[in-house]
């Protein structure tokens, strides 16, 4: 168990300029890193002065590898692992760190069996629903302050504009410029409401590009004033409404700056993010390990030192303190040093000092919670609506794409209206043939097909083309796209595998609820609405 917030005091006493600038450093730790990693950590937190770690699964999980270089091990006991990692950080460091983490849709994006939210896709297809939203941003707040988390580095507010974009998607609340803004004042609301800071990211904008920046370099060739109009909207806003920091993605903009990616351009962040936009609070790079940076900075510290000269406060997911401290004293003025720190500084007062302990340590149970967004987001993409009584009340077939996840919306139909649960693997049907086909993508991001192999995504798209089944969708809407899908097509979008999710689905197909959510992206091959 971690010790309470209360126990950690921000020294009184004045850094020295090597610790204050130690202070802007934050290296990735992971949860199932060896004993020997973990001792590493702790030294280089003590030697070093570090004033931040954000936490992330495993190596084989985290930014550049994700891609599945090398196996993922999964934890069951990740939470404990998380609570004592913590404990020994904090311990480790004689200034208290700020404990950082993506939890964009709560701790599950990092920490398994720990509470699940849905995806900003899916909050973003709720109409006139703040409130829930809201909700969602102060269950996560309050699982990371239970945890002993104190900075949540979300939420994104890129408007997804491009449907091809490999890691943004889900992540966005939508296409809608002010919709993305609404809903990120909500969930920040929320989250603010238990004592968490936040991060809104990715600025100036990763959504409208087909680039993965963990590999390589996205290009958005826009001019200030079409980034006004559109990618910047949600950044001004919430800026002028107050927020704890941004996060600046790894980006090239050659309207701006021909030679520098945003997370080295003064031009980005000092002229448009600091004057422009008048952000005085801390800046925060994305992961400085990224392809899309990293490779071009061979020498160690020379990126970090690069982005701290641009403008940068904290330094995300930098594998080389040492020398990046080094390359800092070596070459910034004391004046601009202590600007950086300055601003670190006033947010471990407001975690340490301004707010309140967390009241728990036990995580949220975000069933009912999940339930109520599940019968709001749910919506109606129908081609053909006559066809949909016709399918229900015939001799249908209950067919699953269950990817080995756990089909109860399927099961519910098997206990209420007879037909077995049948994998589409073993289909074989006459063409007059009425189908209801649940589908549960394997992956939630467009890599490799969502993670479809060709042979189950050619039956899908036969089953579509010859017998037009009604479609129950439990993920990425985005999947659509390459569904091939008819003019005449009949879709339901559940967004969610939860139960809570399926359980809304089956009600829905009962006809007990109605559609009430709207689709929050366009799509490329699905015409109607």
């Amino acid at each position: 168990m971690t010790k309470t917030e209360s126990k950690y005091t921000l020294p009184t006493e004045p850094l020295t300029l090597k610790q204050k600038v130690g202070q802007l450093f934050m290296p990735a730790v992971f949860i199932n890193d060896t004993e020997e990693e973990v001792q590493k950590m702790e030294k280089l937190i003590k030697e070093q002065y570090v004033g931040s770690v954000c936490f992330f699964h495993s190596r084989a999980s985290a930014a550049t590898n994700f891609e599945g270089k090398k196996k993922i091990v999964y934890n069951e006991q990740s939470y404990n692992r998380l609570l004592e990692l913590i404990d020994r950080y904090q311990n480790a460091a004689s200034v208290p760190l700020l404990i950082a983490i993506d939890a964009e849709w709560g701790l599950a994006m990092r920490i398994e069996n720990t509470p699940q939210l849905p995806y900003a896709i899916t909050l973003g297809a709720l109409t006139n629903n703040n409130d829930l939203i809201q909700k969602v941003g102060q269950a996560i707040g309050n699982d990371c302050r239970a945890a002993g988390v104190q900075w949540n580095l979300a939420p994104v507010v890129d408007i997804n504009n491009n449907p091809e974009n490999p890691v943004i998607g889900h992540r966005s609340f939508g296409d809608d410029k002010s919709s993305v803004h609404e809903k990120a004042q909500a969930f920040l609301k929320g989250m603010s409401s238990s004592g968490t800071l936040n991060s809104i990211k990715h600025f100036p904008g990763h959504g409208d590009t087909a680039t993965d920046s963990h590999l390589g370099l996205p290009v958005i060739d826009k001019s200030m004033e079409e980034l006004m109009e559109n990618e910047l909207y949600p950044f001004k806003k919430l800026i002028e409404s107050g927020i704890d920091s941004v996060m600046v993605g790894h980006l090239l903009l050659p309207q701006l700056d021909k030679e520098h990616p945003s997370t080295t351009s003064s031009k980005i962040i000092s002229d448009v993010l600091r004057k422009q936009l008048g952000f005085d609070g801390v800046v925060i790079s994305d992961a400085l390990n990224m392809h899309a940076v990293s490779k071009k900075y061979p020498e160690k510290g020379k990126l970090e030192h690069a982005a701290f000269m641009a403008g940068m406060d904290v330094l995300c997911f930098s594998e080389n303190v040492v020398e990046g401290i080094e390359q800092i004293l070596n070459n910034a003025t004391g004046e601009r040093i202590n600007e950086s720190f300055e601003r670190v500084w006033q947010l471990k007062k407001k975690a340490f000092e301004l707010q309140h302990p967390a009241e728990t340590k036990s995580l949220s149970a975000p069933y009912e919670l999940n339930r109520e967004i599940a019968v709001q987001a749910i919506t109606e993409l129908y081609g053909d609506p006559s066809k949909i009584n016709k399918i229900k009340t015939g001799n249908f077939l209950n067919v699953s794409v269950n990817s080995d996840k756990e089909n109860s919306f399927a099961k519910q139909i098997s206990s209420n209206f007879g037909p077995e649960v049948m994998d589409l693997e073993d289909l074989t049907v006459d063409n007059d043939q009425q189908i209801v086909l649940s589908i549960f993508p394997p992956a939630v991001k467009p890599k490799n097909q969502f993670g479809f192999d060709n042979k189950i995504l050619g039956k899908i798209q036969e089953v579509i083309a010859k017998h037009d089944p009604l479609i129950y969708l439990f993920g990425n809407p985005y999947v659509l796209d390459i569904l091939k899908l008819k003019p005449n097509s009949n879709v339901v979008l559940a967004y969610q595998d939860f139960t809570a999710f399926q359980d809304i689905a089956f009600k829905h197909f009962l006809g007990e609820i109605q559609s009430k959510g709207k689709l929050p992206i366009q799509l490329k091959t699905f015409g109607h609405e």
